[in-house]
């Protein structure tokens, strides 16, 4: 099984994996959203810094620890008994994924024709999104029938599998081994500490309020680490964070309209179920089906939109697929009190299937130019960015929709018509979210699929 799909099916189960648990041990389903903060924290945290390191002891030692520690971390977690130990493996199981997910975008940089690089993220991105598809539903059967330890303990077998196939069919390490010497190991401690506090930010200003003593002392922190991060990095031989790289309008960009669309996916999912359940609350499954074809129209837009990217200028066709994006987005209006599972289908189905062509090609822009000695801490520091993206959606968009509904019930308006307002509203904040990133893939440099920009 490829390592990618081996993320997305054991990603996938642990969706489900968060509530039993806080369930079965008999404490409030808000603690489910550390459970998966635990996990975020480290895979992107650590992403730009296991890349780095794949670039220096090889990517084929790195790929096989990661799915070590991917492994461990998901033994610890079949073994949790409290959320204190549930949160650390978690925590592990990030930190494995943060180690295989560069090597492989890496693998896809350097051994991939320049002409086919948008094939492979096209490739890449299928097999994940498919595999999460599957795993909430597998996942959920498990649970049902013999429990959450039990889904674990598949998700272990699974891993275990997975690192025995590698560990035979891959073939000598084609990456020269460097030297950790002058290695950046403070820039490095740094750039987990800021980057956990910053996805800390959104949760503790919910959680806690916007002014509270808590949420203050993580802003504080989080500029502490910030200014300290900056330091070390402009003092490091070898940063972990590869500034030129970094500075480049076609990495620059991309992450802007990375964080304006692609963090619509988690928030326009949690929204929908949100809505259904405010206005057909005896309806809640069909919110479920309209989620898994949204992801279904994600594996579908990277397989069809995202190799586009190889014969034709990126930048056009990833403004034809933001305007899907954002189609998906304008079907919002056409909800009201009695939405249509087809309609909430085509809404997300539609989203869906130009966030996959956008999620392969923003890959292709980002990561061209990129030094093949440099693939594993590029790709890495994509990563970082690509995965604040999803949290910083939910962020923005969830209180906005939230708040919305609580402050019109509060002035009288019912429930249900307080969910339509509220999702006509999300919709013209969203549309304008995705006309700016339109708007700044205009100034992208001009991408040749020999990968040089002009």
């Amino acid at each position: 099984m490829p390592p990618g799909a081996n993320i997305g099916i054991v990603g996938g189960f642990s969706t489900v994996l968060g509530p039993s648990f806080v369930q079965d041990i008999g404490i409030a389903y808000n603690n489910t959203t550390w459970t998966a903060l635990a996990q975020a924290m480290s895979t992107a945290a650590c992403a730009p810094i296991l890349g780095k390191v794949g670039d220096v002891i090889g990517r084929k030692t790195t790929l096989l620890l990661g799915i070590a520690v991917f492994t461990l971390g998901n033994i610890l977690s079949a073994l949790a008994n409290s959320l204190l130990f549930m949160l650390a493996a978690r925590f592990i199981v990030g930190i494995g994924t943060a180690a295989m997910t560069p090597v492989i975008m890496a693998y896809i940089v350097t051994q991939f024709p320049q002409d086919q690089i948008a094939k492979g993220f096209s490739l890449y991105m299928l097999i994940s999104s498919a595999s999460v598809i599957l795993g909430p539903t597998l996942g959920g059967l498990i649970i049902a029938a013999f429990g959450w330890r039990t889904m674990v303990w598949v998700c272990v077998a699974i891993c275990a599998g997975t690192f025995v196939a590698c560990l035979i069919t891959a073939g000598k390490e084609e990456t020269q081994r460097q030297s950790l010497q002058n290695f950046d190991g403070f820039g490095a401690a740094l750039v987990v500490v800021f980057f956990s506090l910053v996805l800390c930010i959104p949760s503790f200003g919910q959680n806690f309020g916007w002014t509270s003593k808590a949420f203050l002392g993580v802003m504080v922190a989080a500029t502490i680490s910030l200014v300290g991060l900056i330091t070390a990095e402009r003092k490091a031989i070898h940063p972990i964070l590869p500034g030129r790289f970094m500075m480049r309008s076609a990495f620059i960009l991309s992450v802007l309209t990375l964080f304006l669309t692609q963090g619509l996916m988690q928030a326009n999912m949690t929204n929908t179920i949100v809505f259904v359940n405010y206005t057909q609350p005896d309806n809640s499954a069909v919110s479920g089906y309209a989620i898994s074809v949204m992801y279904l129209g994600m594996s579908l837009g990277a397989v069809i939109l995202g190799p586009l990217a190889d014969r034709f200028e990126p930048k056009r066709v990833l403004i034809g697929s933001l305007l899907l994006t954002g189609f998906g987005c304008g079907v919002l209006f056409l909800f009201s009190e009695s939405t249509s599972v087809l309609l909430l289908m085509a809404s997300l189905g539609i989203l869906g299937f130009g966030l996959g062509g956008n999620g392969t090609i923003f890959m292709k822009v980002a990561l061209s130019g990129l030094p093949p000695q440099e693939a594993g801490a590029g790709t890495g520091t994509y990563g970082l960015f690509r995965d604040l993206a999803a949290p910083f959606g939910v962020a923005v968009f969830v209180p906005l929709f939230t708040n919305q509904i609580t402050s019109l019930i509060a002035g009288g308006v019912s429930e249900t018509n307080a969910a339509v307002q509220s999702i006509h509203a999300l919709a013209v904040a969203e549309l304008l979210c995705i006309a700016v990133g339109i708007a700044a893939v205009f100034f992208l440099p001009r991408i040749r699929n020999k990968g040089e920009e002009t």
